[in-house]
C-alpha cells in the first residue's frame, strides 16, 4: 500500500507533533492512502477573470484554475471590452488576457484595467513571441506574459507568482528582453514611427477605414487574417492609434482614404 503526505489545516484532536505554522496558518500533514489531488480549504482564492475569443481554450484554462484549491474563476470573456467590463465590475485579483482577440485592443483595455483597477494584475496569456507585442505589453502595465505553450504545472506557477506582486515572464520572453535590453528601460516609452508605413500596411488600413473587417480585408488582398492582424497592429503602433475613429481620421489626412463627398 502507498502512503501519501497531504498538507491540513490543523484541527481540534491534531497532535502538536504533527502541526506547524506556515504564514500565520497552523497546518500539519495527515497519512492518506489517496494519491489524488487533495482540497484544502482556502479563505481567499485567487479570483481570476479569463479573457479570449477561442472558447476551448477558455475552457481548459477555466478547468485548470477550478481544479486548483486556491483559485476560482469569476467571469469569461470573448473580447477585450466584454473583459473590462468583467473586471470593473467584479475587482477580480487576475485578469488573463489574449492578445489577438476581435475589437478592442487587449492593451488598450490593460491600460484601462491597471488606471481603474489597481488590485487587479494583469497576465497576458498569448502565442505571440513578437518584441512589439511584448512591448506593448509591459507598456499596459502587464505583471505577466505568458504563452500559451506553458505546461499547466508552470503556469499555475507563474500566476501565484503573479498574485504575490511578482513579474512573471515565459522562459522566451524573458530571453527576448534580455537580448534587447528592455529590462533597464521599461518606464522609457520607444519613438513612435510615425511616416513609415509600409505599402500593405496602407493597403489594410485603407481596407479597415472603408469598413471592411479583418477577414474581409484578409480576403481582399489574399492572405491569412493573422497577416492582416499583424499589418493593423503594426501601422495602430507607428500612427498611435487606438480605436477605429482615430484610424479613419488619420487615413483621410494620410490621404490614404479620400474625404467623403457632401450630399
Amino acid at each position: 500500500m502507498n502512503y501519501h503526505f497531504v498538507p491540513v489545516v490543523a484541527g481540534p484532536g491534531i497532535p502538536d507533533s504533527s502541526r506547524h505554522f506556515v504564514r500565520g496558518r497552523e497546518e500539519f500533514f495527515m497519512l492518506t492512502t489517496k494519491a489524488g489531488p487533495f482540497h484544502p480549504e482556502v479563505a481567499e482564492p485567487i479570483r481570476c477573470v479569463i479573457a479570449d475569443d477561442h472558447e476551448m481554450l477558455r475552457y481548459g484554462v477555466r478547468r485548470l484554475l477550478q481544479d486548483a484549491p486556491d483559485f476560482a474563476v469569476v467571469g469569461e470573456a470573448s473580447d477585450a471590452a466584454e473583459a473590462l467590463k468583467l473586471v470593473l465590475e467584479h475587482r477580480p485579483d487576475l485578469v488573463l488576457l489574449d492578445i489577438s482577440m476581435p475589437g478592442m485592443s487587449s492593451f488598450e483595455a490593460g491600460r484601462l484595467i491597471e488606471e481603474h483597477c489597481t488590485g487587479t494584475r494583469i497576465v497576458y496569456l498569448t502565442m505571440h513571441e513578437d518584441r512589439e507585442y511584448v512591448q506593448q505589453a509591459l507598456r499596459s502595465g502587464a505583471s505577466g506574459y505568458l504563452l500559451k505553450d506553458t505546461p499547466a504545472p508552470l503556469l499555475l506557477r507563474a500566476l501565484r507568482e503573479v498574485r504575490r506582486g511578482e513579474r512573471s515572464l515565459s522562459p522566451q520572453i524573458q530571453t527576448k528582453l534580455k537580448d534587447d535590453a528592455i529590462l533597464r528601460n521599461q518606464a522609457v516609452r520607444v519613438p513612435l514611427r510615425r511616416s513609415t508605413l509600409t505599402l500593405r500596411e496602407r493597403e489594410v488600413m485603407k481596407l479597415l477605414a472603408e469598413g471592411h473587417t479583418v477577414k474581409q480585408a484578409a480576403a481582399v488582398l489574399g492572405v491569412s487574417v493573422k497577416t492582416v492582424e499583424a499589418h493593423k497592429f503594426n501601422l495602430m503602433r507607428k500612427l498611435d492609434i487606438h480605436n477605429k475613429a482615430q484610424l479613419v481620421t488619420v487615413a483621410i489626412q494620410k490621404k490614404i482614404l479620400p474625404l467623403p463627398v457632401p450630399m
